[in-house]
């Protein structure tokens, strides 16, 4: 499974036509302690480089952009119930949401983990 990156700190990771996004370490380095997670709902269309999410820190609220375009296919109760844990494991358990890829070659437009490390090091 290959991970991808867009310039707004998203991170994708595509696995059978399914992408799940979530923001990158550096992204909720830099918002702090997040306090609210709103998170598209199952089913919806997503556009690519559409607003899908909110993230919410003490600092600031943040959107969170669909890196690729497609239909969400699951979110993640964990997230909204306790945003810390997207500060905790932002890669991982803190993962927001799935989206069914309908577009598969705008996966050619996101950045390798090389790429984005010149960004956002």
């Amino acid at each position: 499974m290959e991970i991808r990156y867009t310039a707004d700190h998203e991170w994708v990771a595509v696995e059978g036509g399914i992408a799940t996004v979530g923001i990158t370490d550096h992204a909720q380095r830099a918002l702090g302690d997040l306090v609210f997670v709103q998170l598209p709902a199952v089913g919806a269309s997503l556009a690519r480089g559409a607003a899908a999410a909110v993230v919410e820190s003490v600092k600031a609220a943040s959107d969170i952009f669909a890196p690729l375009t497609g239909t969400v296919t699951a979110v993640n109760p964990a997230a909204v119930e306790e945003p810390s844990l997207v500060n905790a494991d932002p890669t991982g358990a803190g993962w927001l949401f799935k989206v069914s890829v309908s577009a598969p070659d705008e996966l050619a437009q996101l950045l390798d983990e090389q790429a984005y490390r010149q960004i956002a090091p």
